[in-house]
């Protein structure tokens, strides 16, 4: 077990909270918005790229994406790539150009995608515990070892004790917006 280092129980929790950030941003909220399309890999020169490196991805309308290919050979498979993402996109080939008209999103579709946003909360807020758990227990150990006695050890547990509550906070924040804007309150 490593010695406690605040600084990398910190830099763990903030991970957890872009882990959480980059999921959100792929669920969809009825707008178009490019990074929709970050999780989709398209196969092209026998290898799997992202999107955004066989093309330029621009949202020019409100409920509109459009994907520029820069290379012919490419436009089929990233037309592919995009209806097998499932994010229930269907594009309109038009010479090099991928249009997406972004559906409207049925009532049932927001509820099932709020709840998903949910999910990814809750797995989040189990990362950041896991970082606690292990933060606390080297306090312990670093106890034993005689590096910390027991005032500084309590000391040092408050605070990843308040790093914690803060980052869940930050979490349940980013989450709850999220939620909100899915269901278009």
């Amino acid at each position: 077990m490593a010695a406690y280092n605040k600084a990398d129980l910190e830099r763990r929790m903030a991970g957890a909270v872009e882990a959480l950030k980059g999921d959100l941003s792929g669920l969809r909220t009825g707008r178009a918005a490019v990074s929709l399309l970050d999780p989709v890999t398209v196969e092209v020169y026998g290898a799997h790229m992202p999107l955004n490196q066989v093309a330029t991805v621009s949202a020019p309308e409100p409920r509109m994406l459009s994907v520029q290919v820069w290379d012919k050979a490419n436009v089929g498979p990233a037309d592919k790539a995009i209806r097998s993402a499932g994010l229930g996109l269907n594009p309109i080939v038009d010479g090099q150009t991928l249009r997406l008209p972004i559906p409207d999103l049925t009532e049932e579709r927001r509820k099932e995608l709020a709840k998903l946003a949910g999910k990814y909360a809750e797995s989040a807020r189990i990362a950041v515990r896991n970082v606690r758990r292990d933060g606390m227990e080297s306090l312990k150990t670093d106890e034993k070892k005689g590096v910390y006695s027991e005032d500084e050890r309590k000391r040092h547990e408050t605070e990843v004790q308040k790093l914690t509550d803060a980052t869940i906070a930050e979490l349940d924040a980013t989450a709850s917006a999220k939620e909100k804007e899915i269901l278009g309150k």
